[in-house]
């Protein structure tokens, strides 16, 4: 680049394999660099959406576990309780 400068070639310099043209419009973001970083927006939303959507997933997933375990926790003592009631029941008629 430096040497493409001492010889007048730069900015269009076709010689250089790796030469990558200057901005135009510094600091103005042309149609083309708007549209491209719209479709960089909505590319990174989706991304961001399928993210959410696993852990939204995933937290269901264990809120459901908990929610089961306390469902068999709860039928279980209610369970216990008739038996009791009912045990008791039969003490007294026997």
């Amino acid at each position: 680049e430096d040497m493409c400068k001492e010889v007048g070639a730069y900015p269009k310099c076709a010689q250089c394999p790796d030469f990558v043209e200057p901005d135009k419009t510094p600091g103005v973001m042309t149609w083309d660099e708007l549209f491209e970083h719209m479709d960089n927006l909505v590319n990174w939303g989706q991304e961001e959406l399928k993210a959410w959507h696993k852990t939204a997933s995933a937290l269901q997933t264990v809120k459901q576990a908990s929610v089961n375990k306390q469902v068999e926790t709860s039928c279980a003592a209610a369970d216990a309780a008739h038996r009791a009631q009912f045990q008791n029941k039969l003490a007294g008629i026997c």
